[in-house]
This record gives structure tokens, sequence and C-alpha cells, in this order.
């Protein structure tokens, strides 16, 4: 059986990897562009948002994993004689997929009978805890590394995220939106609805009012995936705002006649210091089984 390992942006709590044998390394974020904490380690998602909503002259900066931080955790697996399957936010908003790259190929020649295969997720957050958990249904199932990448790389070209923002701020701080767009926005009372398609963040729409979001979301997703169900698995996300995550699980249950079963998730730091406090994502991706018709095993 080989090891899975991830980066901090699938938003797996440590309960939930530690009870699906997956490995996470984290992402760095900093203050004061001097002191960097881990993610989960030096401080929680709930500390760092909490602090953010108290200072509103924060302003926080994440960074990737280092290649030795994936060493690290490559190394004992490795001893162990496993073979690796990294899983790692898209490579086009963040540089951890380099990271965990350059560490593979600096242990190739110490490690030269194992595997490490590396697989862009091209997905952020709850799209890329989606693919992970596919990826752990896989592992769990017994199939080979090599047939589960290939499943996996087909998997995250279905898988899709949406989200709606409680305000422009947190984009504009990072540099996402000018300043004249998050106070126009924050005047007319916009939230803006954003998904991730190959990898990176377009804007679909803006609503006013956090109820027309999420009902022209659900609205959307019932339109892609009423025929669907079977085939899906769904996640929801929040930052700071867990009864709008359960209203709003409800309401897609309902409008897709479907059960969710995956857990609502809290959305990291990584991807939240700039979605902000009050975000909601949602995102489905296809079950591997799906993907699976027509293989042979």
């Amino acid at each position: 059986m080989f090891q899975i390992i991830s980066d901090g942006g699938c938003d797996f709590s440590k309960d939930e990897a530690k009870k699906h044998s997956v490995e996470v390394v984290p992402f760095y974020i900093s203050f004061d562009d001097v002191t960097h904490l881990k993610e989960g380690v030096d401080v929680s998602k709930e500390d760092f948002f909490k602090r953010l909503m108290a200072d509103k002259g924060l302003f926080p900066k994440t960074s990737q994993p280092s290649p030795q931080d994936y060493i690290d955790v490559y190394t004992p697996h490795l001893d162990a004689g496993k073979d690796i399957l990294t899983l790692t936010i898209s490579s086009k908003l963040s540089g951890s997929h380099a990271s965990a790259v350059m560490a593979a190929d600096m242990l190739k020649e110490e490690y030269p009978d194992r595997t490490i295969i590396l697989i862009d997720s091209l997905n952020v957050s709850i799209g890329q805890g989606l693919i992970l958990g596919e990826i752990i249904k896989m592992r769990d199932a017994g199939y080979s590394i090599q047939k589960t990448t290939k499943l996996a790389k087909k998997i995250l070209t279905a898988t899709r995220v949406y989200c709606t923002l409680n305000s422009l701020e947190y984009l504009r701080r990072g540099g996402r939106i000018g300043p004249t767009t998050a106070v126009v926005g924050g005047i007319l009372g916009l939230r803006p609805i954003l998904q991730l398609e190959d990898g990176e963040v377009s804007q679909l729409d803006s609503v006013r009012g956090k109820k027309n979001a999420m009902k022209l979301i659900a609205k959307a997703l019932v339109a892609v995936l009423k025929d669907k169900t079977e085939q899906i698995s769904l996640s929801i996300g929040h930052i700071l705002s867990e009864e709008d995550a359960i209203a709003f699980k409800s309401e897609a249950e309902t409008a897709l006649s479907m059960k969710i079963e995956s857990p609502i998730t809290e959305v990291g730091v990584t991807i939240g210091s700039h979605a902000g406090p009050g975000a909601l994502a949602f995102a489905y991706c296809g079950r591997y089984e799906v993907f699976e018709r027509g293989e042979k095993a």
C-alpha cells in the first residue's frame, strides 16, 4: 500500500488526515514578514481569522512549503519501503507543486527503488479535498499507485469549485482587485461569485446580498448536476460562517434531491487569507468508479 501526502491546500483537519493515514505538509503564514508560522501547527485556522477580523490593519502573507519540508515528510515513508503519491494545490496559484517536485528529484538517487508520483490537483481547498478523498478510496480498495494516479488525473479535470465572499476587502488587500472596485462593491452590498476552472480563479457574477448569492449558486448547480447526482461527490466549505454553510447544505440537498456525505469543511488560511471571513464554497467531483468504467484493472 502506498503513502498519500498532500499539502495543506486540501483543508483536511488533523483528525481527518489521521483517520485516513494521510500526511499533510502545511503552508506558512506571516503577520510581519519576519516570523513564518506553520498553519495548523503554530497557528490554527480559527485564531488566524479571528485575528484578521480584530485587526483591520493586518496584511498577512502565505507561502508554500519548502522542498525540505517535503523531504522531511517523504523520508520516513521511503525508509519504510513505501511508494508515495503526492497531491498539491494548483500550480497556477502556488509554488507548492514545484517544491514537491524538487524534493522528489533530490531523493531519487538515494531511493532508486521507490516511486514518488506528483499530481497537480489544479484545485484548491474543498475541491482538492474531494480529489484527495477519491484517492483515499482507491488506495483503501487496493488499487495500485499507477492506476490510482491515472484515475485521479481524470477526476481532477471534472472537479469544480464555486464560492461567494462576504466582502471584497480581502481580495483588495491581496492585490486581486483594485481599491475602487472594492469600495463600490461594498457600497452596493455586492457579493462576487467565483469559480475555479483549469487551476485558475475567475469571476462568474456579482449579486446583492448573501441569500441571493446562495440561491444563484444552488440554481446553477441544479442545472449542471440534476442528472448526475449518483456520479458525483460534493463538499461545502466556509470561513467562520458555519450557520450559513449548514443552511446552504440543506438548500443544496433539497434542490438536488440527494444527501451530501462529506462533512462541512473549514476553509484554511492558504485560500482564506484572500477570501476572508464569511466566505462560502461549494465543490463537486466525479467519483472514481465513473472514470474506471472501461478501464482494465
